[in-house]
């Protein structure tokens, strides 16, 4: 299974040159390696420009998206929309969406289940915040939100759809303290746990589980290594096309 590297831009860079700047330098910096499957996310604006011509190395996937597939949804823009642009993956129940725009369990299910109709790979962003973490709520709080986030939807899409979890935790993110590798590989097996639970052990074992969260090269190969995830979701160091590379160099060589 090829590790995942997906970059979340985030609301950056602010100027359309920049962005296609930064996404042709990480295109020449990584045309040659195939061993690991890498996907960019920059804002909404600029994933037409950038998926014109549609590229195979790096894959485009989006930052969020709406649960409705068309109407008087001002501002929203549709899985549908995203899938029939070319994108292939999509970011959903980002701690800052959970955060700033109060999203809920419920919305992010809703979401969930439209990327799953239209194809579109999701990426599940679950995590504790450092409030949590502190009063030995982690597992409790994992658990809750994959039994919400994932209600009434069948293991069939699931699997076949190639569904992705990323453990984030709140208290990692923007900070430059990610989270220990030992503590991280602690709430992988806990995530495989809650997954067999809801599913079985079968699918618990297949599904991919990536890592996010104040990550840089120095560390990005111990959580794949180390703590076994399959991937990195990475913001902050996304945003500078030699760092990001090099993340991506440094897991191609495990």
């Amino acid at each position: 299974m090829k590790p995942l590297i997906v970059a979340n831009w985030k609301m950056n860079p602010e100027i359309l040159k920049r962005a296609k700047l930064l996404f042709d330098s990480i295109k020449r910096g990584i045309k040659n390696i195939k061993n690991v499957e890498i996907v960019i996310s920059p804002p909404f604006i600029y994933l037409p420009l950038l998926l014109t011509p549609k590229p195979s190395i790096p894959k485009l996937g989006a930052q969020d998206c709406f649960w409705e597939e068309k109407g008087a949804f001002t501002g929203e823009i549709s899985a549908k929309m995203l899938k029939n642009l070319g994108c292939d993956y999509v970011i959903l129940g980002h701690s800052e969406r959970r955060r700033y725009f109060r999203e809920t369990d419920d919305t992010v299910n809703k979401k969930i289940r439209a990327a799953l109709k239209t194809r579109l790979k999701p990426i599940l962003c679950i995590g504790e915040t450092f409030e949590e973490r502190k009063k030995g709520k982690t597992f409790q709080v994992l658990r809750m939100q994959l039994e919400k986030d994932l209600k009434d939807i069948f293991q069939f899409k699931v699997y076949s759809l190639k569904f992705i979890v990323a453990y984030e935790p709140v208290w990692t993110i923007g900070t430059g303290k990610p989270c220990p590798i030992k503590e991280a590989r602690i709430e992988l097996l806990a995530i495989r746990k809650i997954i067999s639970h809801l599913y079985d052990s079968s699918l618990a074992k297949k599904i991919k589980i990536i890592y996010g969260g104040s990550v840089n090269r120095k560390i990005a190969k111990d959580y794949i290594k180390e703590a076994q995830f399959q991937g990195l979701l990475i913001g902050g160091a996304s945003l500078n096309a030699k760092e990001f590379i090099e993340i991506v160099k440094e897991v191609s060589q495990i």
